[in-house]
C-alpha cells in the first residue's frame, strides 16, 4: 500500500478515536505495525497527526474557546477556566518532558497497548457502577483541586493503550463530573496537552523530518482533521444517553484480539514486543 495511502487510513483512525477513551495512540501503534507503516521516525507521525484531530475540536469549541480567551481580561469566570485547564495540564507536562525518550523507545509496543486496553476497560465499567454522586454539570465550573487531580488521571496516559481521555474521563467520573462534562472537561484538557506534544516532538526531530516526511504528516493531519470533525458530536450524544459501557466492552474486546493474535496465532507481522 502507497505510504501517503497509509498515512491516510491511520489519520482517519486517530480522528475517530482521538477523543474516545479507546486509545488513539494505541490503535495507530497496532494499526501501524498492521499496515506495515515506515513513515517519519521515532513515532513522529502518531504524535504530530494528533494535532489534526484537536484543530477540529478548535473549530467545534470555537464560540466557547473565544469568549474564553477574549473574556480573559475581565471575566473572572472566563479566568477560573483557563486556570483550571492549565492545572490539569501540568502533571503530564512534567512528566511528559522527563520520560518522553523512555515512553517512544520501551512503551510503544502491541503488547503494552493491548493490557493498558484491558486493564483501563475494567477500570471504565468499575468507574461507570461505583460513581455515587455528581458535584459537577458543567466542564468550566470544575474546582482548582479537582482539575489537578484529573490532570494526574492524564498523565496515566503516558502509557500507550490506557487512552488519554479514558484517563481524564475515568478520573472526572470518580471525582463528580457528570458524565458529559467528564467527556468536555477532557476535550478542552487535550487541546493545550496535544498542542505541547506536537511541539515538543516537531522541535525534537525537526533534523531528522525530511520533505517527504512532512508530506506524510499533513495527509494523516488532514484525514484526522475530517474524521475528528465527524466523531464529536455522536459521541456526546451516546455517553449522555448510555454512558461509557460500550467503549470499555470494545477495548477489553480488542486488547484480548491483540494478544491472540500475537501468542495464541504468533501471526503478529513483527514479533510484537516494539
Amino acid at each position: 500500500m502507497d505510504i501517503y495511502l497509509q498515512a491516510a487510513v491511520l489519520g482517519v483512525i486517530e480522528g475517530l478515536t482521538e477523543f474516545l477513551p479507546v486509545s488513539s495512540t494505541g490503535h495507530l501503534i497496532v494499526f501501524g505495525e498492521l499496515l506495515g507503516f515506515n513513515g517519519p521516525p521515532g513515532k513522529t507521525f502518531e504524535v504530530m497527526i494528533q494535532l489534526g484531530a484537536i484543530v477540529a475540536l478548535i473549530f467545534l469549541y470555537f464560540r466557547k474557546l473565544f469568549g474564553t480567551l477574549f473574556g480573559l481580561p475581565t471575566d473572572p469566570a472566563a479566568r477560573r477556566f483557563a486556570l483550571s485547564i492549565l492545572v490539569a495540564f501540568l502533571p503530564a507536562l512534567v512528566l511528559g518532558a522527563t520520560l518522553h525518550g523512555f515512553i517512544k523507545s520501551v512503551l510503544f509496543s502491541p503488547v503494552v497497548v493491548a493490557v493498558a486496553l484491558i486493564v483501563g476497560g475494567i477500570v471504565i465499567l468499575i468507574a461507570e457502577e461505583t460513581q455515587k454522586r455528581v458535584l459537577y454539570t458543567q466542564a468550566d465550573n470544575v474546582p482548582l483541586k479537582t482539575s489537578f487531580l484529573v490532570g494526574c488521571g492524564q498523565a496515566l496516559a503516558l502509557v500507550p493503550g490506557v487512552s488519554r481521555s479514558g484517563a481524564t474521563i475515568i478520573a472526572g467520573l470518580l471525582l463528580g463530573l457528570e458524565r458529559r462534562a467528564a467527556a468536555e472537561f477532557s476535550f478542552f484538557l487535550s487541546i493545550p496537552t496535544m498542542t505541547g506534544a506536537f511541539v515538543y516532538d516537531a522541535v525534537k526531530n525537526r533534523h531528522e523530518l525530511s520533505s517527504g516526511d512532512a508530506g506524510v504528516i499533513a495527509v494523516g493531519f488532514f484525514a484526522a482533521f475530517i474524521a475528528a470533525m465527524l466523531v464529536v458530536k455522536p459521541f456526546l450524544a451516546i455517553v449522555t444517553r448510555i454512558g461509557f459501557a460500550p467503549f470499555a466492552y470494545y477495548r477489553i474486546a480488542f486488547g484480548t484480539f491483540i494478544l491472540a493474535v500475537i501468542y495464541v496465532f504468533n501471526a503478529w507481522p513483527s514479533n510484537g514486543a516494539g
